[in-house]
């Protein structure tokens, strides 16, 4: 695999790990990531083969840009990481991409957990540096917006 471009971003959830691992991955997709800058917005879930917390499952998300990713779990190691492989990229990621990887890392913290996530994306041939532009200027700032959304809701939901 290429070298790639990485943003990483955490917080702490007052759920224990267990409860945080089982809501996170069930939170729908279209409530918590908007669009913002030149991101576009999850809007539908299609093709899930399952619940979201299996080696092997995948779904596909259809996104506000008209484009689409197709999402592969590929580590479930319950309840401390839940990792997937991103591929198919259409429109802006799919000319500047071969793919990524995400991951949710759950580890137990003094009045809850800590929720690590990040992401990579592996840059096509001559477009790395466009990619890690737009991981710090975009990608890394989005995270940082989505992941208080997604706390919130675990601590809602715990």
């Amino acid at each position: 695999m290429t070298r790639g471009s990485t943003a990483i971003v955490d917080g702490v959830a007052k759920a224990n790990p267990q409860q945080a691992w089982n809501l996170t991955h069930t939170i729908d997709p279209t409530k918590v990531y908007p669009k913002f800058g030149p991101l576009p917005a999850v809007l539908e879930v299609r093709n899930q083969t399952g619940s979201w917390d299996v080696v092997g499952r995948t779904r596909q998300l259809l996104l506000s840009d008209g484009g689409s990713v197709v999402e592969h779990i590929i580590r479930a190691d319950e309840p401390e990481v839940l990792a997937y492989r991103l591929s198919d990229f259409q429109k802006l990621f799919g000319k500047l991409v071969s793919g990524a990887n995400a991951e949710w890392a759950f580890t137990p913290v003094a009045g809850g957990t800590r929720i690590r996530w990040s992401y990579t994306f592996h840059p096509l041939p001559r477009r790395g540096i466009i990619v890690g532009v737009i991981v710090r200027l975009f990608w890394g700032p989005y995270m940082k917006r989505v992941l208080p959304t997604i706390i919130a809701e675990v601590n809602r939901l715990a």
